[in-house]
């Protein structure tokens, strides 16, 4: 039987001694595959997976590092309680919730004795995670449930269980890019996260795909939503990244580009349909988006 110690404190081991946690599963990557592969090959340098695991019922797991560790660390708590102390301050983990714990820093982590929790646990490095890792730590720490996150930790822990070949590594830590993505945007990820009646700046994007062919001005959008046009503008950029003017003229390209590929429609008609009388002005208004004009965008794009 496998044999993974744990750190229990000193008045735990006087009252039970656990070899692991029944159902865990953990895979440590041997330090040479990281060298020779993981830190050197394009797909993967940028982030990738050290360690993996999953303790189910942890009941008095115990850790504690005084100088951290090399990698960036990633507690996701589904059931049960516990807490992480790091950088002065204790943070308490109840089910939905995950902690970061940056590497190099100083920590101690332990389950609750009354409710012992149940995590999955990552560690993970490379050119990108610092960067990764300070996202994650801006985010919120509470994600809705989602069972299509937990299968991707699944899928990466089972092929890794069939070893370390180069397309097998460079699979699982793809997928991590997802695992990761569902930690940093889980409103995105998950369905259930999204609220079910559509705010008004969501109902003003809608507004915007359906009258892709018109003119609509700032102060129209703003009349749509109920707001000034510097409040509509403000909560519109906050959400898209893009100013409302910027976010319609993208849209009017997407489809521009649709209709290049898809019809035989002249560049003029195309302006036309999107409410773009001027040639000209529709040319240079693609090519300052795409990099090149229309009729180059369909000829290089064009099935020939």
């Amino acid at each position: 039987m496998d044999f993974f110690p744990i750190f229990i404190p000193m008045q735990k081991r006087l009252q039970r001694k656990k070899e692991g946690f029944e159902g865990q599963k953990l895979i440590v990557i041997p330090r040479k595959i990281i060298h020779d592969f993981l830190t050197r090959d394009p797909i993967t340098r940028p982030a990738y997976i050290t360690d993996i695991g999953y303790y189910p019922k942890a009941l008095f797991h115990y850790m504690e590092r005084p100088a951290g560790v090399s990698q960036h660390i990633v507690i996701y708590c589904v059931e049960g309680r516990g807490w992480v102390t790091m950088e002065g301050m204790t943070i308490d983990l109840s089910p939905g919730e995950f902690v970061t714990i940056p590497a190099g820093t100083p920590h101690r982590y332990a389950t609750d004795a009354q409710a012992p929790w149940t995590i999955y646990w990552i560690h993970f490095a490379g050119d990108t995670a610092t960067y990764i890792t300070d996202l994650l730590r801006q985010g919120k720490p509470r994600l809705v449930y989602d069972q299509q996150r937990f299968r991707l930790f699944d899928d990466i822990y089972a092929h890794l269980e069939k070893g370390y070949s180069n397309d097998n590594l460079r699979y699982v830590n793809m997928i991590f890019y997802h695992f990761l993505s569902s930690l940093l945007y889980g409103d995105k990820f998950s369905q259930a996260a999204q609220p079910q009646e559509k705010d008004i700046i969501d109902r003003t994007m809608e507004l915007m795909q359906k009258r892709s062919q018109d003119l609509l001005t700032l102060g129209e959008l703003a009349d749509f939503a109920g707001l000034s046009v510097s409040h509509f503008s403000t909560l519109f950029k906050k959400r898209t990244g893009h100013s409302p003017v910027e976010y319609f003229n993208h849209l009017k390209i997407q489809k521009a580009c649709q209709y290049l590929l898809f019809t035989s429609m002249t560049v003029r008609e195309i302006g036309v349909m999107l409410g773009i009388e001027d040639q000209f002005y529709f040319s240079r208004m693609f090519s300052k988006s795409m990099g090149v004009s229309p009729t180059e965008y369909r000829q290089r794009n064009t099935p020939r």
